[in-house]
């Protein structure tokens, strides 16, 4: 399955402000909820779990998956593995309103998920933002784990996982290409529900949205 876009570098002067209640989870060390120990999930294709990123031991698996072609063209990343390198390390020396993750699935490593505080994100200022609103990024490694319903049980596994340890959150979000017909369906079919279009400073994007309230009906 196609991936989403990458996130805007999290250090860049145009993310947004934190709130009262974010400046003290920032002290705490945490604005997203202890992503690293959300523990695994069990879905219909195997044991699921998010690890965050590593560089040490990471990088050259990620930049063999960015240097893909087709996930190179909606993420931008291919090229030496300076480059994804330089995208994962904004985030993990950032203040925390990203993390990367590997999804590993039965204890192999086979996709990347970016986790992010999409209210804190400049996304924010293209939609009605809620706080707590919580972004997620996908991309499948492997070819053969595209185009058969791998990614739609993934992305349900991490909504899910996003609403059952942060209890703040009322709504996970996505924004896709909206030329990207495979990523939009899994997002469709793992429960969110299509809001709108937005245009974003680098791509025209389906706003997609995993509400609570809907989340045992979607």
């Amino acid at each position: 399955m196609s991936p989403t876009r990458p996130p805007v570098d999290p250090t860049e002067d145009d993310t947004l402000d934190l709130r009262v209640d974010d400046l003290v989870a920032l002290l705490d060390g945490d604005l997203l909820d202890s992503v690293a120990g959300w523990g695994p999930a069990d879905t219909s294709v195997g044991s699921f779990r998010l690890a965050p990123v590593r560089l040490e031991r990471d990088l050259p698996l990620l930049a063999r998956w960015m240097n893909d072609p087709a996930v190179a063209a909606f993420w931008e990343l291919a090229g030496p593995d300076t480059v994804t390198a330089e995208h994962v390390r904004a985030q993990l020396e950032g203040d925390g309103r990203s993390v990367p993750c590997l999804g590993v699935l039965d204890g192999t490593p086979m996709s990347y998920f970016e986790i992010y505080r999409a209210d804190l994100d400049p996304l924010a200022r293209h939609y009605p933002a809620l706080p707590h609103d919580t972004g997620v990024h996908l991309l499948i490694g492997g070819a053969t784990d595209r185009g058969r319903g791998v990614g739609t049980t993934l992305l349900r596994a991490v909504a899910d996982l996003v609403l059952d340890h942060r209890p703040r959150c009322t709504r996970v979000v996505a924004e896709p290409d909206i030329r990207n017909t495979p990523s939009v369906s899994a997002f469709l079919s793992g429960g969110f529900r299509y809001a709108a279009e937005v245009d974003l400073p680098d791509k025209r994007a389906a706003l997609m949205i995993r509400d609570r309230a809907l989340r045992h009906v979607l």
